[in-house]
């Protein structure tokens, strides 16, 4: 059948747009043909450098002749509403069909040409193209990311005619700006477009631009006994900038390789898009880097390489610069400039985030093995190097730098390491801190994250995170699940015992202050603090949470437990465990208990998985739901019995069955969840399945004589089992 090439030939669309936008050709695409009846075999988007492409497989040469069939008003409905019907359907009420009361229309269209068709998208694509960003030039109206050159549009090898904004369809194109003859060619079908492309050196597939940049790198660096420090992230830029990629192995001056690598790495890839370079087999980097040309020079690129030395040398000159600036300042003097950077307008100054992630570290410290002094001071350097040249420079390397500018001061390993990895994980690919005090600062960092912004009301909504609290959350889970830490997160003081504290600080504002934030802390104790707080924590929270806004907390949304910090977290763990092929319904089943211990939540919720799968855990969960379901519909019609089961005195080998295993059961299920044994938690539920299905088929529960003790033997069943998981939660 026939196929449809098209092709929107522009000048350079930037690297970072080419990936959505030929999906969003693609979809586009797809749209316009079904809405057509068209259903294509095949259909396929390119992007390039300046290029989109598409080919369709299997579209027809016609539409087939279509019947549509339009509801209308009811008979008898109001005329205006006849009227209206009747200007959609451009028909008179004489043509219409009356069905069960209502009146129908039967339109019968006749197909028109595909390429009639095709002409009207793609008029309509490059019209409504989402580019996140465009321009319109010259005389004409027509908006696109750059000035648009050509249109390619070929149906069964016929130009597909039609114009926009002066712009004629036709079934040429040309190859490479600079190499070959640099003219333009014909293409009538997509096998030969792609060779004129490749004779015209131009790569279309965008994976085989990406695979021929690393098979080139590869083979420069083994020439010359170096490995290439991969980097998926500039592959895909540079795969996105040259349409005939070319490595080129360059030199370095050998003197910037005191530099810490990550500083050259981010000179290199930010502001020239290199690749770093390594000796075999050996740590550190070597003084090479690999650019990627867009053209086959004749001497192999040895004048590219020179220039692109030049460049490097002036970019890492200037880092030097600033290592050589910094390393003369030192921690003290930065910290005192974090006093003029706003943090966020509600949230006061980063000197100020930087007191209350020293209060929380302290808190956290000693519940996760960390030395409590280490962790504070860690804490307290932890961001000073925000205020260093080099950040201020190359802002993705904080943190890194602060914790090479502590080595370089002398400073402690332990805290060195901290003020490095507080950051992290910065992504689901980065790994988590393992030292105990870089985990107690980044755990201070992240939950004071989430805490002032939940406090001020500046939590994520629907598909907007502007403080990437998500990401805070996440990093909070992996770090505590991944080194199997035992932190509860509403490990708070009691509500009377922050009244005592509100009211007993000799702090500089109003009794009616702090009594406003005694209310929000007794409202919201779970938002407000995750950790145990000491009185001079608690105070230091305080003044930083109250002084900064110049208004009263009372003046502060305050938010309701089911929108707070724990549900938060509860939500992000779903999304944690469901990438892992957890269910999300067994995360609330275990959650329901209470629970906020994260490594036992994890841990529940893996043995209730694993549970669920067998026979038994099918077939107790069934019996679980028909127990509860009578013992709802008994509680509709009068307050349940109360109290223990008693022994059966029926003559009920089901009856004794169940109560005896339910007797059994008791002490073997406590201390398997004493011991956190949850894999065996459930091999002892497991012994009720045939008791609880002889039970439910064997024994009428209403029976007048017996019907209290066999509710509070179903209830009992039900609350065995609710010591491991809300199994009401549970699908299936």
């Amino acid at each position: 059948m026939p196929q449809l090439l098209l092709e929107l030939f522009s000048e350079e669309i930037p690297a970072r747009m080419q990936a959505q936008a030929a999906k969003d050709l693609e979809r586009m695409a797809r749209e316009h043909l079904a809405a057509a009846g068209f259903l294509p075999e095949a259909l396929k988007t390119f992007a390039g450098p300046r290029r989109l492409t598409l080919v369709a497989e299997g579209l027809p040469l016609a539409q087939a002749d279509r019947k549509e069939e339009l509801k209308g008003p009811r008979v008898g409905a109001p005329p205006q509403a006849m009227e209206g019907f009747l200007r959609k359907a451009g028909l008179t009420q004489d043509q219409l069909v009356e069905r069960d009361g209502v009146y129908m229309a039967f339109i019968e269209k006749k197909g028109r040409p595909t390429a009639e068709i095709i002409a009207e998208m793609v008029e309509a694509i490059v019209r409504g193209f989402p580019w996140p960003k465009s321009m319109i030039w010259g005389t004409k109206k027509l908006r696109w990311v750059r000035p648009l050159k050509r249109i390619l549009c070929v149906l069964d090898r016929e130009v597909v005619p039609f114009a926009i904004e002066g712009i004629q369809s036709g079934d040429i194109t040309e190859g490479h700006r600079f190499m070959g003859e640099a003219k333009p060619f014909v293409a009538k079908d997509f096998d030969e477009y792609v060779a004129g492309l490749e004779k015209h050196f131009v790569v279309l597939d965008v994976e085989e631009r990406k695979q021929r940049i690393l098979e080139g790198c590869k083979t420069l660096c083994f020439a010359r006994h170096l490995e290439l420090v991969e980097d998926q992230g500039l592959l895909d830029e540079v795969a996105g900038l040259a349409e005939w990629p070319t490595p080129v192995l360059g030199d370095m001056d050998p003197v910037f390789l005191s530099l810490p690598p990550e500083v050259i790495r981010t000179s290199m890839r930010t502001h020239q898009k290199y690749f770093a370079v390594r000796k075999a087999g050996e740590e550190g980097l070597a003084p090479h880097f690999i650019t990627i040309a867009n053209i086959q020079a004749a001497d192999g690129g040895a004048v590219i390489a020179a220039g692109n030395a030049k460049v490097l040398s002036s970019r890492l000159s200037d880092a030097r610069f600033f290592w050589d600036e910094d390393v003369k300042v030192g921690f003290e003097p930065w910290l005192k400039k974090l006093d003029g950077v706003t943090f966020h307008a509600k949230l006061g100054t980063m000197a100020q985030r930087v007191e209350r992630i020293v209060a929380l570290a302290g808190e956290i410290a000693p519940l996760v093995g960390a030395d409590v002094e280490k962790t504070k001071e860690a804490a307290r350097l932890a961001k000073a190097d925000l205020a260093s040249q080099m950040v201020g420079e190359f802002p993705e390397l904080q943190g890194i730098m602060g914790g090479y500018y502590a080595r370089t001061f002398g400073l402690d390993g332990e805290i060195a390491d901290a003020v490095r990895d507080h950051y992290k994980p910065q992504g689901p690919s980065d790994a988590v801190p393992t030292a105990s005090v870089s985990i107690a600062v980044a755990l201070a960092d992240k939950l004071d994250t989430l805490i002032g912004f939940f406090v001020i009301g500046e939590k994520p909504t629907g598909s907007k995170d502007p403080y990437a609290l998500r990401r805070a959350a996440l990093g909070v889970i992996r770090i505590v699940i991944e080194n199997g830490i035992r932190l509860p997160l509403a490990k708070v003081v009691s509500r009377q015992e922050l009244r005592n504290q509100a009211s007993s600080m000799e702090v500089q504002m109003s009794s009616s202050v702090a009594g406003s934030y005694a209310e929000l802390a007794e409202a919201s104790a779970d938002v407000v603090s995750s950790l145990r707080q000491s009185y001079a924590n608690f105070k230091a929270h305080l003044e930083a949470f109250s002084k900064l806004r110049g208004e009263d907390i009372d003046a502060w949304p305050v938010l309701e437990d089911e929108f707070g910090i724990l549900p938060f977290f509860a939500d992000r763990l779903k999304v944690t465990l469901r990438d892992q092929g957890k269910r999300h319904d067994l995360v609330d089943a275990v959650f329901a208990l209470g629970d906020d211990d994260l490594a036992r939540i994890v841990a529940r919720v893996e043995a209730l998985d694993g549970f669920l799968k067998t026979d038994d855990g099918k077939n107790l969960l069934a019996g679980y739901k028909r127990a509860s379901n009578i013992l709802k519909a008994e509680d509709k019609k009068g307050a349940l019995p109360t109290g223990e089961m008693q022994a059966p005195t029926a003559d009920s080998a089901a009856e004794v069955g169940l109560y005896s295993a339910l007797r059994l059961l008791d002490k073997p299920l406590k201390d398997a969840l004493a011991k956190e044994d949850f894999t065996g938690a459930m091999t002892q539920l497991a012994e009720l399945r045939g008791p609880v299905d002889a039970y439910l088929d064997g024994v009428f529960v209403n029976e007048p004589e017996h019907r209290d003790n066999r509710l509070r033997t179903l209830a009992a069943v039900r609350d065995a089992m609710g010591q491991v998981a809300d199994f009401g939660l549970i699908g299936g």
